[in-house]
């Protein structure tokens, strides 16, 4: 397979002008390619991105005259890393995501459509495509076709398979087909396709001397799907079912563009019962009475989880600490779903009277009705195997044997076999499970660091499979056999692998199609070959980075643990790694190499908020594992530290526009924005910034002479032809809403009120941090909060020749240029603090930054203190309300309004504040808009390059605001409110301003009567 050799720059020029799509070669590319969700890493020649079938055709005839590999991929969401490869990976995902056609009984799409996107637009016919595996909301189409997925609600619909009608196909030859359940007559295809008719012809030919040993085999297993090749049922008297032959196949017989599907109606009534057990045997004896057919009808969904899980769920929401009793060695969660409530009540009422009280199995019940407690239910096995991987110390849960099946009368015996094959090599494992189909997913913990680990989880295997075939299991039955079971096919199958050999070879006759999957891998050594380059977990050594005697400059190099360079002739590492954030050198280990590589980050739903930049551009390199890969990737030196200063990695870095609500959202808690800050801090240290960017990061330099002259500026943005200057020269958008300049700014106005003098005050202190927005462009802000703070008691200090916060320059790698800002600000806050202040700013960015991002740049008590006594205006004033020290003498204000929570304040993790403080108002209306982000992302939405991009991101907010019932909008974040009034012009203000109407300090009907104070070009 890898005997081929071309040069990868070789195949982009034989390319251009052959695609409509894309050809990425460049390192950085490749590399984020070279992983997906297993344990294995292999970088492919190349990327191929193709825009229809043409172009997959195109590839197929190129890649077969030249001998290279391809290997199909999806969403890169396999444990076994199916979709990996040395050759040229054909990423389906980013132009084949479109619905076809749909009809009242099925639905026609392309590959790369993904199952939660494809169930939204079925609901609206209240119709869904039933198999739903762990990872609904990234997994595509194709990619379940290939593995033959099922999931939870196996009992209800069973598998991808058996809903699958039509596909069209490429075969490895370049030709195209549509296979289905061809007819045959007298054992002949008759089908008008020369090549269709050929391939279905030798396949007849190859299935009939071994259609007794298939029904034995089928037999045998009746309740088993075996990975591989399917064979039971292709052949009938009549008919040759060439789609169901292809299913299951994880692309190594041909590559799939498009399928046709069966759907089915979704159950209008849901209900749940969670089983708690003191011992797993209890449990699984449980699902094997559910599973009786002579007393049931089987659940919609069975699941059991065993007491690894359970501790997590635990430690990762207190929710659970009340649901689930910290006795409970296993639990069982049972769904069923009917036409009416009462008929779902009968259900669940008869598993609960038959498991816990005629048997006397489970201890505890735990009855759920309500749609949200049920999805919280569901979320248990597909939201928590990756935060387990990213337990601290070196093992961690590794998918590996987590694809098992056996009889489920077998179960609880084959259970206590897998226990002592786990005690006998002295590994821990965590246990889901699927009962009512025998299905087991196991995940040891290794410490993929360690060779001797590598060498001890295949000596684990080895010994589970010989125990699973011992039972008459089964390996690869959901989840496909990649490259982690494919040297198992063989005993597994040793009567039909010769089948197996001959079906490829008829298919593929040249072995390119996802070669060393299913067949053509016998050495089960080859499982822990390729296993990915992960970054070593030690505990912290360094204690402390900069000091404060170092006025928090980076240390020198050689003031660093030698251990930070692996070599010493790579002095670029000292220089890329040292020089910029505060790191500890193992943490940043850590952090790179915790993303496991789940891939939920590539998640679609529209109203959702993880990576709102994969949403608008849905590529890998936009994702943010492909943001910790490439940074794993490089502290592993798998990709050249050069590659940090080239091209392409200033493409993929401004893919990150620094929200940080990967942080928040993110199962594992990988702190991306930290990774890029540094990733792109290394260089802009070696190319530095546009001019553009320079100037936006400092914007409050360019705020200072702007505002000398306020009318003649605002009549300049005004000016279309000024406008287009400055597009030209700054890369600002012409048709952005930009705010109106005001002279007399908010610390000159503070100081005329002496606010900028600190005051003795033995109570409530706070000192207001202004930054940019509300100092030049919304001062009136800055004197309404100062308003509400003084009516309810709270002293007041404006700290003078305070600077904006530098978030800016963080998000675009200005490292230096942030530094010089925090160093200042910090002065001023820590001298506030040590006076008794409280850090309050209106603007969450800047919240953010000081509680967070200062300490990406020093590691000492002051910045350390400043984080912990900082929060944003809304937070402070709803923990006034919480401690009933806020006063309500709130005016009413009649009025519809939209809140949007800003991305930042999601960040900060402190709820809604400036929406609970909006319904504390009398006669107010205030309607949540869940629209997901907003798009502007700070500077992001203004510059011209990206400005199109911003409007795409937050056209579902824009949209919302169009509501006529809506009078005005509200959010803290001031590039929120430019984004909302972009498309409106209904006005949109900080929460603040409408408490600062109701306690009387400004009219309510002038506030709401306003227009946007934006400037643009119509």
């Amino acid at each position: 397979m890898e005997s081929f050799d071309y040069h990868p720059h070789r195949i982009q020029d034989d390319l251009r002008g052959l695609l409509d799509g894309e050809v990425r070669v460049d390192p950085v590319v490749r590399q984020i390619f070279a992983s997906d969700a297993s344990v294995y890493e292999i970088r492919p020649l190349g990327v191929i991105r193709p825009r229809g079938v043409r172009d997959v055709v195109a590839v197929v005839r190129y890649a077969a005259s030249k001998g290279i590999p391809l290997h199909a991929r999806g969403a890169g969401t396999s444990t076994a890393g199916g979709a990996l490869g040395p050759g040229l990976v054909v990423d389906f995902s980013r132009y084949f995501h479109r619905v076809l056609e749909s009809d009242s009984h099925s639905v026609k799409v392309q590959a790369g459509v993904v199952l939660e996107r494809l169930n939204a637009y079925l609901a609206r016919k209240d119709r869904q495509f039933g198999p739903d595996p762990a990872n609904t909301r990234t997994t595509t189409i194709a990619g379940m076709i290939a593995v033959d997925a099922s999931g939870s609600h196996w009992p209800r619909y069973g598998r991808t398979g058996e809903h699958v009608q039509q596909l069209g196909l490429v075969l490895a030859d370049g030709h195209v087909i549509s296979a289905g359940r061809e007819p045959l007559v007298e054992g002949k295809s008759t089908d008008t396709n020369p090549r269709k008719r050929e391939l279905i012809d030798r396949l007849v030919e190859l299935f009939s001397p071994y259609q007794e040993r298939i029904t034995q085999r089928a037999r045998e297993s009746s309740s088993l799907l075996r990975g591989g090749y399917h064979l039971d049922g292709i052949l009938g008297p009549n008919f040759f079912d060439l789609a169901r032959l292809v299913v299951g196949s994880e692309g190594t017989l041909a590559l799939i563009t498009e399928a046709r599907l069966s759907t089915c109606e979704i159950p209008p009534h849901h209900g749940m019962v969670l089983f708690l057990f003191d011992s797993l045997e209890k449990a699984t004896h449980a699902a094997l009475a559910l599973g009786d057919s002579r007393s049931f009808s089987q659940p919609a969904a069975c699941d059991l989880l065993d007491r690894r899980f359970l501790s997590l769920a635990r430690d990762t929401d207190s929710h659970w600490d009340q649901l689930i009793p910290m006795q409970t060695e296993a639990v069982l969660m049972v769904e069923e779903c009917g036409e009416t409530t009462d008929d779902v009540q009968e259900r669940l009422n008869r598993s609960i009277e038959t498991i816990r009280h005629q048997r006397r199995l489970a201890f505890g019940v735990r009855d759920m009705r309500r749609p949200e407690d049920i999805d919280l239910y569901r979320q248990l096995t597909s939201r928590l195997l990756p935060p387990l991987r990213q337990l601290e110390g070196a093992s961690r849960p590794v998918s590996i044997v987590e694809d098992m099946a056996v009889a489920p009368s077998v179960l609880p015996e084959f259970l206590v076999a897998c226990q002592n094959v786990f005690k006998e090599h002295q590994v821990n494992a965590a246990l889901s499970c699927h009962p009512l189909q025998g299905q087991l997913h196991y995940h040891p913990f290794f410490d993929l660091a360690n060779p001797d680990q590598i060498e001890k989880m295949g000596h684990l295997a080895e010994s589970l499979y010989e125990t699973l075939f011992r039972y008459g299991g089964t390996l690869g039955g959901e989840r496909g056999m990649g490259f982690s079971r494919s040297p198992f096919t063989q005993k597994q199958e040793e009567n039909l692998y010769p089948l197996f050999e001959a079906i490829k070879q008829v298919f593929d006759p040249g072995g390119l199609l996802n070669p060393r999957k299913i067949v053509g891998s016998n050495d089960p050594s080859s499982l822990t070959k390729n296993v990915r380059s992960t970054v070593p977990f030690r505990a912290s050594s360094v204690e402390t980075a900069p000091t404060s005697e170092t006025n928090g400059s980076a240390p020198t190099p050689e003031s660093l643990p030698s251990k930070v360079h692996p070599r010493k002739t790579r002095p670029a590492m000292r220089n890329i790694l040292e020089l910029q954030l505060n790191w500890d050198p193992d943490r940043i280990r850590h952090t790179a190499g915790q993303c496991t590589g789940c891939g939920d980050c590539r998640n679609q739903d529209p109203l959702g908020r993880i990576c709102p930049r994969f949403r608008s551009t849905p590529i890998e390199e936009a994702s943010p594992r492909a943001k910790a890969n490439l940074l794993r990737s490089l502290l592993t030196e798998q990709l050249d530290l050069k590659q940090l200063t080239s091209d392409e990695f200033k493409e993929f870095a401004d893919l990150c526009f620094h929200c940080h609500i990967c942080d928040l959202e993110c199962t594992t808690s990988c702190d991306i924005p930290r990774l890029m800050a540094e990733a792109k801090g290394a260089y802009v240290t070696a190319k530095g910034l546009p001019l553009s960017d320079s100037i936006m990061n400092r914007i409050d330099i360019v705020g200072f002479w702007i505002s000398r002259f306020p009318r003649l500026t605002n009549l300049a943005l005004r000016n279309r032809r000024f406008r287009w200057f400055l597009e030209k020269t700054l890369g600002i958008a012409q048709g952005r809403k930009l705010p109106k300049v005001y002279r007399r700014n908010f610390l000159r106005r503070a100081m005329g009120k002496r606010l900028t003098r600190p005051k003795n005050h033995d109570g409530v202190k706070v000192a207001f941090f202004v930054d940019t927005y509300v100092n030049r462009h919304a001062p009136e802000l800055g004197e309404a909060f100062v308003n509400i703070l003084r009516h309810n008691g709270i002293s007041v200090f404006v700290p003078p020749r305070q600077l904006q916060a530098g978030s800016t320059a963080i998000a675009s790698g200005a490292l230096d240029t942030a530094a010089k800002i925090a160093r200042r600000n910090l002065r001023l806050l820590g001298e506030a603090i040590r006076r008794g202040y409280r850090i309050v700013a209106t603007e969450p960015a800047a919240a953010l930054t000081l509680i967070r991002e200062y300490g990406y740049l020093f590691d000492d008590n002051e910045t350390r203190q400043i984080a912990e006594n900082t929060c944003e205006a809304s937070t402070f004033l709803w923990e006034l309300h919480s401690q009933k020290r806020l006063k309500l003498d709130f005016h009413p204000i009649e009025a519809t309004i939209a809140y949007h929570t800003p991305c930042r304040i999601k960040a900060l993790e402190v709820g809604t504040p400036g929406l609970e403080l909006l319904r504390l108002i009398p006669g107010l209306s205030v309607q949540s808009i869940e629209a997901g982000c907003c798009g502007m992302a700070g500077t992001f939405g203004i510059k011209h390059r990206t400005y199109r991009t911003s409007l795409r991101i937050g056209r579902h907010l824009m949209g919302a605001m169009r509501d006529p019932s809506i009078q005005a909008g509200a959010t803290e974040c001031s590039a929120c409110k430019i984004q909302m009034e972009q498309g409106t012009a209904k006005p949109t203000f900080h929460p603040i301003r409408f408490l600062a109407a109701a306690y009387g300090f400004l009219e309510p009907s002038v506030l709401l009567a306003t227009k946007s104070k934006e400037l643009t070009v119509s």
